[in-house]
């Protein structure tokens, strides 16, 4: 758009105006602010940049008015900033002006009408940038507001361009940009090419917001069901979670919130059609359907289907799950290059362990030999009474240490006698482990203040002295990553460093919380500062150990396979998702 000069027809700039904001869908109000400051700015050109020149246009008539201001200030006037000075040609001191105006105040304006000018070339160039540059903010500012609101749905547009791989859409009215990471495998599309897409996120950018779009994001997998499935969009039946490997596979987990309907059946249709229609969008992607369960070890169970398990086993500390399947079951549990653990892994927000029944049974012989060791050594007693121990559930020289002397006399063969000599063993045992922890503590050098920080053990505090943490200030100046190990990139790579706890397996947030403690006892933080506990939510106990599920006993008969996916074999190990 080009200004020539202000001495137009009062009824152009209205016409200009209007037109600009008809094609770019702004207001006409805003096209006129940015012709106002543009013909300002040309005017500070012309009479001098430290004049206060103010232009306005009169939004029916058209009208232009032009005037420079001058305003009265204090007589002790400060600037606000170091950048700021007196400016004399648009401030008086109130002490001159009540030399000519005898009703002059702070704060009152001289106003003085300027007579109107042509632009010269420089000055119409510069009034066209202001104009520009406003209008494109406004159309980047209508963008973001057309579309803030907007994540979360599945949009229509064309292939605008293609550029490195990255797709430019448009969408009427504005542009999305979907990456090359955001689009489904060997999917090609072509200028022109009309496009669903899902946006995820939208960012206020400096130059202009960034609509971002996906079609491999499991959401546009259940926005497309929601489209597909009547009972998805009125909500009887909610889609829990979802997880994809683009292009190839997915899972969804789906509830009903009517008991008459199933959830599972209602998202696959009639013979299929309803899930065939969103496998078509995907590119023949594998969709499985299980259904979404509030306990834990059956959602995991009904994720990692068709495999069948037979036990799980839940730390819930860790976020980490042992699923044990049966040895011909491995390599469907873990689905080809992984996938179906990594999908399960994904949909549950667990990470999860697959072994199978051979290699549990191994592991706990072993478990068994380990503890029954521990309890000749420590007890000095002969391998049945050993073994009769761990059969009972003791772990650790601790549980038999401290537990009640009734679960010890109540064993088979056992009386009270028995028992109390078997604790003092324990006792006995621990104290003299103590001890010689806390000479090599000493001889270390870990101060004794290091010990009285709440969460340091005996263990730990040998091992912090091994690692070189001797007061309370030095493990107060510690990082989690230093306590729990971590990674950093060393010559390009990437080089594991251990931790000083690395051995005791802490959380990071019982990292976290060590160091704040040593904090607040080497006063560098108060203990207000330190986080509040959550209130203790008590559950109803179960008639099953604590951790463990059995599938046969406690979730019924093993969950049906869904019809819309095929397992697949693989020959990999077990392996971690």
């Amino acid at each position: 758009m080009a200004v020539t000069g202000i001495s137009a027809n009062r009824l152009e700039l209205l016409q200009i105006a209007e037109a600009v904001a008809r094609e770019k869908n702004i207001e006409r109000e805003i096209v006129i602010e940015a012709i106002e400051e543009a013909i300002q700015k040309g005017a500070k050109s012309r009479y001098g940049a430290h004049h206060d020149i103010r232009a306005k246009i009169d939004h029916k008539t058209g009208e232009l008015s032009l005037t420079r201001h001058v305003t009265i200030v204090e007589d002790d006037w400060m600037p606000e900033d170091e950048l700021e000075e007196f400016n004399d040609s648009a401030m008086v001191r109130l002490k001159d002006a009540s030399k000519r105006d005898p009703e002059a105040v702070v704060g009152k304006e001289y106003v003085e009408n300027l007579p109107p000018f042509e632009f010269g070339r420089v000055q119409t160039q510069m009034a066209r940038q202001v104009v520009t540059g406003k209008v494109r903010e406004a159309e980047r500012a209508n963008q973001y507001e057309e579309f803030k609101d907007r994540v979360g749905e599945i949009v229509n547009g064309t292939v605008k361009r293609v550029e490195y791989g990255n797709t430019i859409v448009d969408l009427g009215r504005g542009e999305g940009v979907m990456r090359r990471d955001q689009s489904i495998p060997r999917e090609v599309f072509n200028i022109g090419d009309r496009i669903r897409t899902y946006i995820y996120d939208v960012r206020p950018e400096a130059k202009g917001p960034q609509v971002m779009l996906s079609r491999a994001h499991p959401g546009f997998m259940a926005k497309l069901f929601a489209q597909e499935v009547p009972e998805v969009y009125d909500g009887v039946i909610e889609i829990r979670a979802a997880a994809r490997d683009s292009g190839s596979r997915a899972k969804m987990a789906v509830l009903s919130n009517d008991s008459s309907i199933d959830p599972v059946g209602a998202c696959v249709g009639m013979r299929g059609s309803r899930v065939q229609a969103v496998v078509a969008e995907l590119q023949g992607e594998k969709i499985d359907i299980i259904q979404w369960n509030p306990d834990e070890p059956t959602f995991i169970v009904n994720a990692l289907a068709p495999a069948e398990v037979s036990k799980v086993v839940l730390d819930e500390e860790a976020g980490r799950v042992e699923v044990v399947v049966p040895d011909e079951q491995l390599s469907l549990a873990i689905g080809r290059r992984g996938q179906n653990v990594r999908l399960a892994s994904q949909l549950t927000g667990w990470q999860i362990d697959i072994i199978t029944e051979a290699q549990d049974s191994e592991r706990r012989q072993r478990e068994f030999a380990e503890r029954t060791g521990l309890f000749q050594e420590a007890l000095d007693v002969d391998e049945v009474i050993a073994q009769l121990l761990v059969t009972e559930g003791f772990a650790t020289v601790e549980d038999l240490a401290y537990v009640d002397p009734y679960e010890v006399s109540e064993i088979e063969g056992f009386d009270e006698e028995t028992a109390e000599e078997l604790q003092a063993r324990a006792r006995e045992y621990l104290d003299k482990k103590a001890a010689e922890l806390d000479a090599k503590r000493v001889e270390l050098g870990v101060e004794d203040g290091v010990l009285q920080v709440p969460g340091v053990t005996l263990p730990m505090a040998v091992a912090l002295g091994e690692g070189g943490v001797k007061t309370v200030e030095d493990l107060a100046d510690l990082a989690t990553d230093e306590i729990r190990g971590g990674y950093e990139v060393k010559n390009g790579e990437r080089v594991k460093v251990p931790g000083v706890l690395e051995s005791f397996n802490l959380a990071q947030e019982d990292a976290e919380l060590l160091i704040l403690q040593a904090r607040v006892a080497a006063g560098w933080i108060d203990a207000s500062e330190l986080p509040q506990p959550e209130p203790e939510e008590y559950e109803e106990e179960g008639d099953y150990a604590e951790g463990e599920y059995d599938p046969d006993q406690v979730f019924g008969d093993a969950p049906a396979e869904d019809d819309t996916a095929e397992g697949e074999e693989s020959d990999a190990e077990p392996s971690n998702a």
